[in-house]
C-alpha cells in the first residue's frame, strides 16, 4: 500500500513537471538566461547593470536546479540517468554549480553551455537533434573518404606546387588547410587558383575535378545522409504513433466486447427470471 502511494504521487509529481505550461516556462527562462548571458559580454551594459545581470543569472540556475531536482524526485535516480537528455542537462547545469575560481575559471565561460538546454527543452529540436545522432554512423563513413581524398590530393598538390608556393602546398598539412579553403569556395579563384595557373597553366586539371568531387559531390552526401535520417525519424515516429493507435482501437474493441457479452448474459438472465416466473 505504501509502495503503491509513493509510486502514485511521485507519477503525479512527473506528470506536473511534463505539463506543457510548465515545460514552456522552462524553456523561457533558459531563453532569459541565454539573453543575460549575451548582455555579459557587452561592457556598456555589463558595467552598470553587472550586479542585477549576475542575480538574475543565479535566479535562472536556481530555477534549473530546482527543476532538475524535482525530476529526480519523481523519476528517481535509476530512470533519471538512463534518459540520456536529462544527463545532458544534469551536466549543463552541473557544470555551472562548480566554483569559477583558481583552476577551474575556465568554466565561468561554459556558462553559455546551458542554453543548449533549449535543445533538450523542446521535442522539435529534441527530434532534430536525435537526427543528427542517428546520422552520425554514416556521416562518419563520408568523413573517412573526404580524409582520404584530401590525403590523396594534399599529396598530389605538394609535389606539383610546393617547390613554387611553399606557403600553400610547402607540406601535407598546409596543404590540407589549402584544398579546405578552396573545397569550401572561399577566394579560391583569385586567391589561390590563378596565382597557380600563372605558373602551371594545366593546373585547372587538378583544381576542377577536386571541387566538382570534394564541394558539390561530397558535401551534398552529407545533406542526403542527414535528410534521410530525419526521414528514417519522422516514419519512425508515425509508425509508433499508429501501434499507439492500434493498441488503443485493440483494447476500445475488447471493452466492447466484454460489454456486449455482459449485457447478453444479463438478457439471458432475464429471459430465465421472466420463464420462471411464467
Amino acid at each position: 500500500m505504501t509502495q503503491e502511494f509513493g509510486r502514485g504521487w511521485r507519477d503525479q509529481l512527473y506528470h506536473w513537471i511534463e505539463k506543457r505550461s510548465i515545460q514552456r516556462a522552462v524553456i523561457a527562462v533558459i531563453v532569459l538566461n541565454a539573453v543575460i548571458l549575451g548582455l555579459e559580454t557587452v561592457p556598456r551594459i555589463n558595467d552598470p547593470y553587472g550586479g542585477l545581470l549576475y542575480q538574475l543569472d543565479r535566479i535562472c540556475l536556481t530555477i534549473f536546479v530546482i527543476e532538475l531536482s524535482l525530476a529526480i524526485i519523481a523519476m528517481g535516480p535509476a530512470r533519471f540517468f538512463r534518459d540520456p537528455w536529462r544527463v545532458f542537462d544534469f551536466i549543463v547545469v552541473g557544470i555551472a554549480l562548480v566554483p569559477a575560481t583558481g583552476a577551474f575559471s575556465v568554466l565561468r565561460s561554459l556558462r553559455v553551455l546551458r542554453v543548449l538546454r533549449l535543445a533538450s527543452a523542446s521535442p522539435r529540436m529534441r527530434k532534430v537533434v536525435s537526427a543528427l545522432l542517428a546520422a552520425l554512423p554514416g556521416l562518419s563513413s563520408i568523413a573517412a573518404l573526404l580524409l582520404l581524398l584530401f590525403y590523396v590530393a594534399a599529396v598530389m598538390s605538394t609535389k606539383l606546387f610546393g617547390a613554387h608556393f611553399p606557403d600553400w602546398f610547402g607540406s601535407i598539412g598546409a596543404s590540407m588547410y589549402t584544398l579546405f579553403q578552396i573545397m569550401t569556395l572561399e577566394s579560391w579563384s583569385m586567391g589561390i587558383v590563378r596565382p597557380v595557373l600563372e605558373e602551371f597553366p594545366y593546373a585547372w586539371l587538378f583544381f576542377v575535378p577536386f571541387i566538382m568531387v570534394a564541394t558539390f559531390t561530397m558535401l551534398n552526401l552529407f545533406i542526403a545522409v542527414i535528410v534521410e535520417a530525419m526521414q528514417s525519424q519522422a516514419r519512425d515516429a508515425q509508425a509508433h504513433q499508429l501501434e499507439e493507435i492500434e493498441a488503443i482501437a485493440t483494447e476500445k474493441e475488447s471493452e466492447l466486447h466484454r460489454d456486449i457479452d455482459k449485457l447478453r448474459n444479463e438478457i439471458r438472465e432475464l429471459k430465465q427470471i421472466l420463464a420462471a416466473r411464467g
